[in-house]
């Protein structure tokens, strides 16, 4: 024995106190801390799961704006190949306006020089028939004399005369 019995006393006393000591620790541990960090998990697990309800809606709610999106795409598509195919007919149409009335000018520009001819055949018939008139009445003035007059009129009357009663003749 190196100190004696007080010695021994004194270890012995050492190892109970620490004995003692650390169940104090593990008691004080088990009533207070464990709570509070049982309390400090559940808290730290009701956020994550808060965290991973959000993160969910978050993808649900992009989900349907991506479908959203996607609509608004098919759509601006749809409204594009219904202006194209629009525009396209009313190119068309107005190509077809355009080639229509300029046919119809044709047509009417290769009647005109046909109509020309015949309005200026006419002009010139009615210049000749006016000229052969006017020659004539001249020439008739100064052949016609009374006698001649008195014939015209009576050789006029009794064809009336004759077209009055059935004859012809």
């Amino acid at each position: 024995m190196a100190g004696g019995f007080y010695y021994d006393i004194a270890v012995f006393s050492q190892g109970f106190w620490s004995i003692v000591f650390l169940g104090f620790l593990v008691w004080l541990w088990r009533k207070y801390l464990t709570p509070a960090l049982e309390q400090a998990k559940r808290a730290q697990n009701l956020q994550i799961e808060e965290a991973r309800r959000h993160r969910d809606e978050a993808v649900a709610a992009l989900d349907v704006l991506r479908a959203d999106v996607e609509r608004a795409h098919l759509d601006a598509r749809a409204i594009v190949e219904r202006m194209q195919s629009r525009a396209e007919h009313e190119r068309e149409a107005t190509i077809a306006q355009a080639r229509d009335a300029g046919e119809r000018t044709v047509r009417s520009a290769q009647g005109e020089p046909e109509r020309a001819r015949a309005a200026a055949r006419e002009r010139l018939r009615t210049e000749l028939l006016e000229a052969a008139l006017a020659a004539a009445r001249s020439q008739a003035v100064a052949r016609v004399d009374s006698t001649v007059s008195t014939r015209l009129i009576g050789d006029f009357l009794v064809t009336v005369a004759r077209q009055a009663s059935g004859e012809h003749g």
